[in-house]
C-alpha cells in the first residue's frame, strides 16, 4: 500500500513540471514564430536587392550615373569639397562632389565629381592639367566597376629569395644554444661531396 502512495505522489508532483513544460514550450513556439516574422521581412527587403531584375536596372542606373561623372586625381589633401566644386563650376551644374578618405579619415589625393547633365563631362576634361591649390589635376572620365571583373594579378616572385637546393636538409639547431649548425647535405646519388 505504501509504494502505492508514493507513486500516486510522484505523478502528481511531475504534474506542475509538466505544466511548467508545456508552459515553456508555448513561449519558444511564439518566439519561433515571431522570428519567423522577422526572417520573412528582412528576406523581402533583402530580396528586391538580390533579384536580377533589380540588380540589372541597378547596374543600368549605375552606368548612367558614371557617365555624368569624372575622376578627379592630385587632388590636395587640404582641399574641401566645395572648392573642387567651385573649380569645376564652370563646366555645368555639380550635383556631387565625393573625395575619397582612408580608414582614418585622411584624403586619398583623388575625387568624383558627379553633374547633373552628360555634356558637363566633356567640357570638364578640357580642365585636365589645370591647377588648384598648387597642384596640377588630372581629370579622366569616370569608368564604371563591373563586379567581379577583377583583373588577374599574377604573383610576383622576390628577387631577394635565393632558390633552394632539393638536396640540402633544413636547418638544425644546436640544442645547447651555442649558434646554428651547418647545414647538412643529404647522402645521393647526385650529390658528389659526400
Amino acid at each position: 500500500m505504501e509504494g502505492d502512495d508514493v507513486v500516486m505522489e510522484a505523478e502528481e508532483s511531475t504534474e506542475p513540471d509538466l505544466d511548467g513544460m508545456k508552459k515553456r514550450l508555448k513561449e519558444m513556439e511564439d518566439e519561433a514564430a515571431a522570428l519567423r516574422e522577422m526572417q520573412a521581412k528582412v528576406e523581402k527587403e533583402m530580396g528586391s536587392v538580390q533579384d536580377p531584375a533589380a540588380a540589372a536596372t541597378s547596374q543600368v542606373n549605375r552606368e548612367e550615373v558614371d557617365s555624368r561623372s569624372i575622376f578627379v586625381g592630385n587632388v590636395d589633401y587640404s582641399c574641401a569639397p566645395e572648392e573642387v566644386q567651385q573649380h569645376f563650376q564652370s563646366c555645368g551644374t555639380v550635383n556631387r562632389v565625393t573625395i575619397r578618405t582612408d580608414k582614418y579619415g585622411q584624403p586619398k589625393g583623388y575625387a568624383y565629381v558627379e553633374f547633373l547633365e552628360a555634356e558637363a563631362v566633356q567640357e570638364a576634361l578640357l580642365l585636365n592639367e589645370s591647377e588648384l591649390h598648387g597642384r596640377q589635376l588630372k581629370v579622366t572620365a569616370k569608368r564604371t566597376n563591373i563586379p567581379g571583373m577583377k583583373p588577374y594579378r599574377p604573383r610576383r616572385s622576390n628577387p631577394f629569395m635565393q632558390p633552394r637546393d632539393p638536396f640540402m636538409a633544413p636547418y638544425f639547431f644546436n640544442p645547447y644554444g651555442y649558434g646554428k649548425v651547418p647545414r647538412l647535405r643529404m647522402a645521393t646519388r647526385y650529390n658528389p661531396y659526400y
